[in-house]
């Protein structure tokens, strides 16, 4: 790892405030060792590198014309924050980004005031900087309300809706359009072909200073020439575009890199008494560090790495991860059935499908920013005689759920729903939280919800997704890697609604659902040791509940313990209802339900966490313990020989 860079003007900006003391001919400097002290401090922690990078100009320009926090800045999604943050009295503590205990990944309110408004999912700037408009006018405030929107985030709809209001309203504020031709994977959609067509017309072609910028996506043959720098007051004589349509005045676009076009732009929109307005602002994500220009993802994500080579400290994997044992399961179901499809939200690589698209490009769609649509794609295909399998995380999906309810499970359709990152995500935290999927999901009708204990079984479920046609199913699974358990060649059908049972036993019965067996079968041990003769079931399927097992279990047992990797509401209310249904809780049964607790998780260690949460071995044990009355009886791992 390097040594810390050198920052003796940073050094002296605590606060913005301090930063607007520095004449405008210093920001330039301040920019970039701002850039490095974002390397660096990213090389340490890992986390969102090329976004940040990419809105480092922009970041010092806003704070310097800007009287934030009194003026609101509002960030979409957050990953291109950790600029802002330092600049914001958090400098002291940027290397505890993403760590236990310390900074977000994202803005949050509660960090500082300096964050107005909390964001790490796409597209909700425009609709909250409208919020805090229609707030300051109806105290009869005159501060400003800047809003930074990605051209990615502008592919989903809710952008469109708050433009389409702050228009009609004749709002006071400001959109800055970030446009670095990229969200998390290369864009798709006709918004990004628009914005690359304005970007490459013939009068922007001759902005001056901006022909560095543009030949990368232009022919050579194209020659850029040199205009008056007046022009990027105004930008481009374009007639009507989209966003003057929708009611805001266009500016742009303009080099985002270049201060000295920034600085007077943004002084003459920070000075506009009326109307929304949009600057369109371009800009290159990864921008001044060499390893994540070059990189296809521009650095998007990235471990600890070294600043000298770029190389990335990836600890080498014990099993294939969750993802990549999904991709390659439907790969192979894919060649034996040329209906299923492969549909994702901009997420390719982080879902696997990636892979899927090398394997058949023309039956993979990435629909963009824009789970709604994707939902509502897939029941379309689905309704046609397709297979598609819209694979998107725990926490994305949520937005789509209004499709999943009225679109796909209200007409039973067979969209199949392959769900990452489930459970606790580690070091995205609280904004990220894969805990809910089994709540939401298993409350509606129509749906089978499944989730694999290991690899080998999201293998099978995989299989029994895609033979599952007469309605709407979803398996979810875990971030990172498997137990490492060996993978069958092809994956099984699995009789819908049943589990199995792993351990026989007679006291105490375990029954989990998904990647909490490994845990449960360790708790089994320590119980065995103490004396307490233990079953352990796998259920497999949340929805329908397998009845039978359930009736065997706590029949059989003194104490029933369910666990899960979700939130109260989950898999464990299920089981009660159907205890009660059943007349099972009647009697001297003993029921417990572990689940994550009533709260949303900062960031952290995965394994700490399950352990702090009491959804561990241990924890499995401590809760049987209370149920017998044995109260805090020392907990013991057992001998293993």
């Amino acid at each position: 790892m390097s040594t810390t860079p050198e920052t003796p003007l940073l050094d002296t900006v605590h606060t913005p405030e301090d930063l607007r003391r520095i004449p405008d001919h210093q920001l330039r400097q301040l920019a970039d060792e701002l850039r490095a002290e974002t390397i660096d401090a990213v090389s340490v922690t890992g986390g969102h590198l090329g976004a940040g990078l990419g809105v480092v100009e922009l970041t010092v320009a806003l704070h310097h014309v800007f009287d934030t926090p009194r003026d609101i800045l509002i960030w979409d999604v957050g990953h291109q924050t950790y600029p802002h943050k330092i600049l914001t009295g958090r400098r002291d503590r940027i290397r505890t980004l993403r760590q236990p205990g310390g900074l977000s990944g994202f803005t949050k309110r509660d960090e500082s005031p300096y964050d107005p408004f909390g964001a790490a999912h796409s597209s909700t700037s425009i609709s909250a900087a409208l919020g805090f408009a229609a707030a300051r006018d109806l105290r009869g405030g005159t501060n400003n309300v800047i809003a930074v929107i990605g051209d990615g985030s502008m592919s989903a709809g809710m952008a469109y809706e708050a433009m389409n209001n702050a228009g009609a309203r004749d709002a006071r504020l400001i959109v800055i359009l970030n446009d670095n031709d990229m969200s998390i994977a290369p864009p798709t959609g006709a918004m990004s072909a628009y914005l690359a067509r304005l970007v490459s017309s013939r009068t922007f072609m001759h902005l001056r200073d901006f022909g560095k910028q543009v030949t990368k996506r232009l022919p050579k043959f194209i020659e850029v020439g040199a205009k008056r720098a007046e022009e990027f007051a105004r930008g481009m004589a374009m007639g009507g575009t989209l966003f003057e349509e929708l009611g805001f005045y266009y500016v742009g676009p303009i080099d985002g890199h270049n201060l000295d076009h920034l600085l007077p732009i943004l002084r003459n929109v920070r000075d506009a008494k009326e109307g929304p307005i949009l600057v369109h602002v371009v800009t290159q994500k990864g921008k001044g560090y060499a390893p994540a220009e070059a990189a296809d993802d521009k650095y998007h994500g990235v471990a600890r790495f070294d600043v000298v080579t770029g190389k990335q400290d990836k600890p080498k994997a014990n099993a294939p991860s969750y993802t990549k044992v999904f991709a390659q399961a439907l790969i192979g179901e894919a060649r034996r059935d040329e209906r299923i499809l492969g549909i994702t939200a901009a997420m390719p690589g982080g879902t696997g499908l990636d892979l899927f698209a090398e394997a058949f490009p023309k039956r993979m769609f990435d629909v963009g920013i824009a789970e709604q649509h994707a939902v509502t794609f897939a029941a379309g295909l689905a309704a046609d005689g397709f297979k598609p399998f819209c694979a998107i995380y725990s926490t994305f999906l949520q937005r789509g759920f209004d499709q999943v309810a009225h679109d796909v499970a209200l007409q039973k359709l067979p969209v199949r729903f392959p769900i990452d990152r489930a459970g606790f995500v580690g070091a995205d935290g609280a904004t990220h939280a894969g805990s809910y999927d089994l709540a939401y999901l298993g409350f509606l009708p129509n749906f089978v919800v499944m989730a694999p204990s290991d690899e080998a079984e999201l293998v099978h479920m995989v299989a029994t997704s895609a033979a599952i046609d007469d309605r709407p199913s979803a398996f979810r699974f875990p971030r990172g890697e498997g137990v490492g358990v060996e993978l069958p060649a092809v994956g099984e059908i699995l009789e819908i609604g049943k589990g199995r049972i792993l351990r026989e036993g007679t006291k105490v019965a375990i029954l989990s659902i998904g990647t909490r067996l490994a845990a449960a079968l360790e708790a089994s041990e320590t119980l065995e040791a103490h004396g307490l003769s233990t079953t352990v079931a796998d259920a497999r399927f949340m929805k329908p509940l397998d009845r039978d097992l359930l009736r065997r279990l706590a029949r059989s047992h003194e104490v029933l313990i369910t666990v899960e990797e979700g939130a109260i509401g989950g898999f464990g209310s299920h089981v009660l209802h159907a205890l009660v249904e059943e007349g099972l809780l009647d009697g001297a049964l003993k029921v417990r339900t572990l689940t994550m607790p009533d709260m949303f998780l900062d960031h952290g260690d995965a394994e700490k966490t399950h352990a702090a949460i009491g959804i561990d071995a241990n924890g499995i044990v401590r809760r049987v313990f209370e149920a017998l009355g044995r109260g805090e009886a020392a907990i013991e791992p057992a001998r293993r020989a």
